[in-house]
């Protein structure tokens, strides 16, 4: 029997053409390829040796991409269990040495990142990707979100990437940062926010 689990490549780099298994539909909502390739076009360069953060990371798709494109460690952040599980069996075929995995809630993990971050004195890349607000009990998630975004300290930040639904507008000004940019790719929306 053929099996039903759904799955993604690598698309550049060391582990290009690696098969990342993918959580089901209804735990986490992959990004879209053309999404990704718009992201890595953009800031291929400036990851090489980088920190990155993949935060609501799912598979881990988005860091583990980073990572094959030269990045020098990945912080993923997940809380769910199915999610964990695959993304704990994709870091294993790459190379776990440079990544760290913080399960549970996102929100309340982000300060040892951000201690984690402070103490190695590095800034990072933040890649944002929160569920939806219309999935169930997210009603919410993006105002957490953007608080979230409030209390990064600036020091610790490279570049922050979210994304998000296209019909969502994300303030100017957040915190210590700022809207550099947004791509809209039909219902999705890549934002990118630099300190001011």
């Amino acid at each position: 029997m053929k099996s039903s689990s759904i799955t993604k490549k690598i698309v550049s780099g060391k582990f290009k053409n690696k098969v990342l298994k993918l959580p089901s539909k209804s735990t986490t909502r992959s990004s879209k390829a053309i999404v990704l390739e718009s992201f890595f076009n953009t800031i291929q360069f400036e990851i090489i040796d980088a920190t990155f953060v993949e935060l609501f990371s799912g598979s881990g798709s988005i860091g583990l991409e980073a990572l094959s494109r030269g990045a020098k460690e990945i912080i993923f952040m997940e809380r769910d269990h199915e999610a964990l599980k695959v993304l704990k069996e994709n870091i294993a075929q790459t190379d776990p040495a440079s990544c760290e995995v913080y399960s549970g809630d996102t929100f309340v993990n982000i300060q040892n990142v951000i201690k984690t971050l402070q103490r190695r004195k590095a800034k990072a890349y933040f890649y944002i990707d929160p569920p939806f607000s219309t999935r169930e009990g997210m009603e919410d998630i993006y105002d957490k979100t953007i608080a979230m975004i409030a209390s990064l300290p600036k020091e610790c930040v490279k570049l922050i990437i979210i994304e998000h639904m296209s019909s969502l507008e994300i303030p100017k000004v957040i915190g210590s940062f700022c809207i550099k940019k947004s791509k809209k790719f039909g219902n999705t929306t890549l934002t990118y926010l630099e300190s001011e």
